[in-house]
């Protein structure tokens, strides 16, 4: 189920990369995914749409004021102030009150209660992303997070997640959703996974993975292009998943299914 032609509310359904500079940021993950780069008018004039095959797969924005270098993951909501006002209500802070970002949607971005940094898009034109689940497309985003029970708790409230235990994370699911393929070995009503923090390892935050052919190559050219591998190549069965940085510092990571 790689190609998606919309999202229910409720789902993640877009991620896109904060940058100082958006046009060297897009060429860095042009050369590193092989994404076709488009400007977006529909979102600003800064605004770069990647597109794989001429489907849309991520989005590259400017930097706001006051954040620091990073992706960002969208939830699909049918009403942005709907969702700010619920999101509130259950512990969140609003970063970025809802705005226009017409045709394509609009938007809000909020602080979970353990300080982790989301959207909510509520779509006109674009749904989210087009291709899914496939080498160069975006996988799945990851909650990560010092207050599992907190997060949980919050997610259940605005969104209607439930959290369930698998091993050393917790599966996000939302019950009646259908995603993901057959062949996936968790349920497919999951919409993310949530994952503990390491001390030291920072604030809370939504971590993004992309799958692509070849994790161990995909690490060596982020290096070439002037990245860095925060995280070697390594099995993390069924993938051999590495973290990488772009040149501004935004982390993400790649995976590649294992044999």
């Amino acid at each position: 189920m790689s190609t998606r032609d919309s999202y229910p509310a409720g789902v993640p359904c877009w991620v896109d990369a904060l940058q100082p500079d958006p046009r060297g940021a897009a060429d860095f993950y042009a050369a590193l995914m092989g994404w076709e780069i488009v400007l977006d008018d529909d979102e600003g004039p800064s605004y770069r749409l990647a597109r794989l095959r001429g489907r849309d797969v991520a989005g590259v924005a400017a930097l706001p004021d006051g954040l620091a270098p990073g992706w960002l993951t969208y939830l699909r909501v049918d009403d942005v102030e709907a969702a700010v006002a619920a999101a509130e209500a259950a512990g969140a802070t609003v970063a970025l009150a809802p705005l226009d970002a017409s045709p394509a949607g609009r938007l809000a971005a909020l602080t979970d209660p353990t300080g982790a940094l989301f959207a909510v898009w509520e779509p006109e034109l674009r749904d989210g992303a087009m291709l899914v689940n496939e080498p160069g497309a975006w996988a799945m985003s990851a909650l990560r997070t010092a207050d599992p029970g907190r997060a949980a708790a919050f997610y259940a409230a605005a969104f209607g997640w439930q959290a369930e235990a698998w091993g050393p994370v917790h599966l996000l699911r939302l019950p009646g959703y259908v995603g993901g393929t057959e062949q996936q070995p968790v349920p497919r009503d999951v919409v993310a996974v949530m994952a503990p923090l390491d001390p030291g390892d920072g604030r809370a935050r939504w971590d993004v993975d992309f799958w692509v052919h070849d994790a161990e190559a995909t690490a060596a050219r982020a290096e070439e292009l002037g990245g860095r591998v925060l995280v070697a190549p390594h099995a993390r069965p069924p993938f051999v998943t590495a973290v990488l940085a772009d040149p501004a510092g935004a982390a993400f990571s790649v995976s590649r299914l294992s044999a």
